[in-house]
């Protein structure tokens, strides 16, 4: 297995932790607060998810790419 392979699965695995921490994060009662206030939510819980995004992308791009 080439060492390119191993870090597409290892931001695989970041990026799927990353989405979920995010999707907990914006499941709690502070980013709910702030949702019910501003209409967004929180900027971490944004950033989790959106880093949980593109490491998983960059990861499958990196795994199966020949």
């Amino acid at each position: 297995m080439s060492p390119v392979r191993i870090i597409g699965i290892a931001l695989i695995v970041l990026g799927v932790g990353l989405a979920f921490m995010g999707y907990q994060e914006s499941q709690s009662v502070v980013s709910e607060v702030s949702e019910a206030v501003t209409g967004t939510g929180t900027d971490r819980s944004m950033t989790l998810i959106i880093g949980g995004i593109v490491s998983l992308v960059v990861g499958l791009v990196l795994t199966f790419k020949k």
